[in-house]
């Protein structure tokens, strides 16, 4: 991107320290990719080459592909027939991803974190207003993760209270986090396993949060949850789900990147869950005994 008059096969060699034989193929492998043009010998980066190497979000996307699931996916037939994540057992073994994130190869859990947080973290800004229009004065973070939204929470108001609950090593991670930012005071966890039977939702908080937590379960799972949420709930709470939905985008190859992370959650993260249509969540909660009251797109 730095070279606008293009470089030739030789000048791209002496730079990279690489033999000609080496820069060739790869320059005529970007080229047949459509992400290299060649005109009179020299060498010129396209479009969608620029993007590859200066966007963020399609340098998040791609090495969450390479890095989380790239090996796992040679077990997709397995996961596929065995309802379970196969692919997983490429970094170690554990029935969910989410028991493995604090485990994880440093540069693994690099790209998962930055997958996970860059879309959630693009809609925070929105949905702080949302939130906290009826001025919460305590909230639950299901599925709380490392405590983004918790420490955008008590930042936003310095008079809520935020718990974050989650597995024992999302809770580490989120508690170094919290007090970096001296925040120890108004952010708690409360240590859980959503999924197990004896787990109960801790009541008395005016918010329940839950942000790209119930694309993590099946949907069976997600009524299971839901139930219990509804259990915890006071007169004055209010459930709040943030989620992104294939049939909700307003471009096509939008909807084919969540389509295509429905693959990550059947061979990478758990085996059952997916990214789902909105009408699939909606009947979730229906079940569950819940009314949606409000839709923010």
């Amino acid at each position: 991107k730095n070279h606008k008059s293009g470089l030739s096969p030789q000048e791209i060699s002496q730079q990279l320290n690489l033999t000609l034989y080496s820069v060739k193929v790869l320059l005529e492998a970007g080229m047949a990719m459509g992400i290299l043009t060649l005109e009179a010998d020299k060498y010129f980066i396209t479009k969608t080459g620029f993007f590859l190497i200066a966007d963020e979000m399609t340098m998040i996307n791609m090495d969450f592909v390479n890095d989380v699931c790239y090996q796992g996916m040679f077990h997709l037939e397995e996961a596929i027939n065995n309802g379970k994540p196969e692919g997983l057992k490429v970094f170690g073994q554990w029935d969910t991803i989410y028991q493995a994130l604090a485990s994880l190869p440093p540069k693994v859990q690099k790209s998962w974190f930055d997958f996970d947080h860059y879309y959630s973290d693009g809609a925070f800004a929105d949905a702080l207003k949302i939130i906290f229009k009826d001025n919460p004065r305590k909230i639950l973070d299901i599925g709380g993760n490392t405590g983004k939204w918790a420490l955008k929470c008590a930042r936003y108001s310095e008079e809520v209270t935020v718990t974050i609950l989650d597995l024992p090593g999302q809770l580490e991670m989120a508690y170094q986090n919290i007090e970096k930012e001296n925040l120890t005071a108004r952010i708690n966890g409360y240590e859980a396993d959503i999924l197990a039977s004896s787990t109960m939702i801790p009541s008395g908080y005016d918010v329940i949060w839950m942000s790209q937590f119930l694309d993590c379960f099946s949907e069976t799972q997600i009524v299971a949850i839901l139930k219990k949420v509804r259990e915890s709930l006071n007169e004055q709470s209010t459930i709040y789900i943030m989620e992104t939905f294939w049939d909700r985008q307003d471009y096509e190859a939008a909807c084919f990147c969540l389509i295509g992370t429905s693959l990550y959650f059947t061979a990478m993260a758990n085996g059952c869950s997916k990214m789902y249509h909105s009408q699939e969540l909606i009947d979730c909660i229906n079940e569950a005994g819940l009314v949606v009251t409000a839709e923010h797109n």
